[in-house]
């Protein structure tokens, strides 16, 4: 990924110098668990560990001439390690530490998203109960309906973020596997026993049948959570950046001292980072498909996942990574006009109590066709006309005869319409 969309943290773990010293732990964990077992001469690992280390540049130059970046990296570090290094990689193939290492960068990549998806969830937790009872129009088809609440239009990309945190959760479990089961994945020169030593030092499960590389059905399974998480910010982008439109501007994106909007116009504040969002996570949408394409490979082995990986890995995680930093600051900085979304929820004169009359009519014995004919009828006039919906509702010589005025003002409430909102908060919250 290109700096400008990149942490620091996140580039780092696709950085040659972490991937070969994750190279380098597991060749010295397998010369631990072989040394345990009797396979290597007692002494052997502690001598390797005294002496090993490798150089990036010196790889890449002897990599130039093996065409062979395990190889390369091998003899770079028998360079420095001497005699012992005979035994380091004994029984092994190259997937074998190719695959476990990625592994371990996936799972040290998804872990920092993890932990932004928990704090973008603090965020917006804060944000939905400091809201929570603030009135604002609910939206169908971009069109008014009726009344909700900011905090509970909040809430419920809270609770999406939470099932996000959950998905992530169970992928980083399926992803946290290794193997050193040897060409063909038939551990025809290691212990199974090394594997097993391995794994439970990293922490992670081994793979039961991994003919020569970890399938990747699992790496699909990952990327398919990215791909989910990234459309969850991109449903909340979206409506950050409808809300801002200057027709309905009930939100904004907080505007930095010194920020410019426009090379032309001086007067602009737009969601330049709610937009920034929509088009990041269209990336990580756009690399999903090759993550389940990866799953097919030729028999035991092939490498057409590789080139692959090389690039997707590391652009999905730290993009996505990006998005949910941005976003975290999108909510603690979002600015909130609380006098548009009255304004914009009275904007159609009454309009959005419709249901609220349908009922009424129905419970004073109006058959509900009926009602609806009655209901539309006044809306339609309001829509086209200058009196408010209530007025052309109390004009109506069908509804006079139910004496409506001494109850429409009950009618016309918003109680009736947020009367559950802290029944659902009580729910998501619990």
């Amino acid at each position: 990924m290109i700096p400008r969309y990149s942490r620091k943290i996140l580039k780092d773990i696709w950085e040659d110098n972490n991937k070969f010293q994750i190279w380098l732990d597991l060749e010295i964990l397998a010369c631990e668990a072989m040394e345990k077992y009797g396979y290597i001469p007692k002494g052997t690992t502690s001598k390797i560990k005294k002496k090993a280390k490798f150089n990036v540049k010196e790889i890449e130059k002897i990599e130039k001439i093996t065409k062979h970046d395990v190889i390369a990296f091998l003899t770079n570090v028998a360079k420095y390690v001497g005699d012992e290094s005979r035994f380091i990689h004994k029984g092994l193939t190259s997937s074998d530490i190719l695959d476990s290492s990625f592994s371990i960068q996936l799972s040290q990549s998804s872990n920092i998203i993890l932990l932004g998806l928990k704090n973008l969830n603090q965020s917006l937790l804060k944000i939905s109960k400091k809201y929570r009872h603030t009135l604002c129009i609910g939206r169908s088809h971009g069109i008014h309906a009726e009344t909700t609440t900011f905090g509970l239009k909040m809430l419920g990309y809270y609770e999406e973020n939470k099932r996000n945190i959950q998905r992530l959760q169970s992928s980083i479990k399926q992803i946290e596997t290794v193997q050193m089961s040897g060409p063909v994945g038939t551990y025809s020169n290691i212990d199974p026993k090394i594997e097993k030593y391995v794994a439970q030092k990293l922490k992670f499960k081994i793979e039961n049948v991994s003919t020569q590389i970890i399938p990747r059905d699992r790496h699909a399974d990952l990327f398919c959570s990215f791909s989910i998480i990234a459309s969850s910010l991109d449903r909340l982008a979206t409506e950050i950046r409808h809300l801002q439109r200057t027709e309905v501007l009930e939100v904004e994106e907080g505007f930095s001292k010194g920020q410019k909007g426009s090379s032309a116009m001086p007067h602009k504040k737009n969601p330049i980072l709610s937009e920034n969002i929509s088009g990041l996570t269209r990336v990580v949408r756009s690399l999903v498909i090759p993550a389940l394409e990866n799953i097919t490979s030729w028999h035991e082995r092939d490498i057409s996942h590789s080139s692959v990986e090389r690039i997707n890995a590391p652009n999905a995680t730290i993009t996505l990574d990006f998005a949910v930093q941005r976003m975290i600051n999108i909510i603690d900085n979002l600015v909130i006009h609380k006098v548009n979304m009255l304004n914009n929820l009275n904007q159609l004169k009454g309009l959005p109590y419709s249901q609220n009359i349908l009922i009424f009519l129905v419970d004073n014995k109006v058959s509900r066709e009926d009602a609806y004919k009655i209901v539309q009828k006044c809306a339609l006039e309001t829509w086209h006309g200058n009196k408010s919906f209530k007025e052309n509702l109390l004009q109506d010589s069908q509804l006079k005869k139910l004496n409506l005025s001494s109850k429409i003002d009950k009618v016309f409430s918003n109680k009736n319409l947020t009367k559950n909102i802290d029944l659902i908060f009580k729910r998501s919250l619990n």
